[in-house]
């Protein structure tokens, strides 16, 4: 059973960075895609970054593309999401996702395994 608990969400304003990290237990972390979505008030949930097992390819969404970078740690099964140039439409809840099936998969929504997110508030 996969589990996945998300840290590092808080209130920031316009301009801020702001880095928010998941860790990853009960299975083998590097066979393991890794992604952030996020679902923002009154809209449907999107994909914001993904990462392979690997590290070596990652799909970022248009509007975080040059201002997130997602990474991942294998020695410590964690993946985080440093998130710079926050702007208000960022407000969101951040969840991290895990999915076995390769990072492209997760940049077309899909997610095997969600933590339960944790909540980014950038205001003016």
């Amino acid at each position: 059973q996969v589990v996945l608990t998300e840290s590092g969400g808080g209130l920031v304003q316009a301009g801020d960075s702001l880095r928010v990290s998941c860790k990853f237990s009960g299975r083998t972390y590097s066979t393991y895609a890794m992604a952030w979505f996020r679902r923002a008030p009154r809209k449907e949930r999107e994909f914001v970054a993904s990462i392979s097992g690997n590290s070596d390819t990652t799909y970022y969404a248009d509007s975080v593309k040059g201002r997130f970078t997602i990474a991942r740690d294998n020695a410590n099964n964690t993946v985080i999401l440093q998130m710079n140039s926050l702007k208000p439409d960022d407000t969101a809840v951040y969840y991290c996702a895990a999915s076995p099936f390769g990072a492209q998969g997760m940049a077309a929504g899909r997610g095997d395994y969600w933590g339960l997110g944790t909540r980014v508030t950038v205001s003016l």
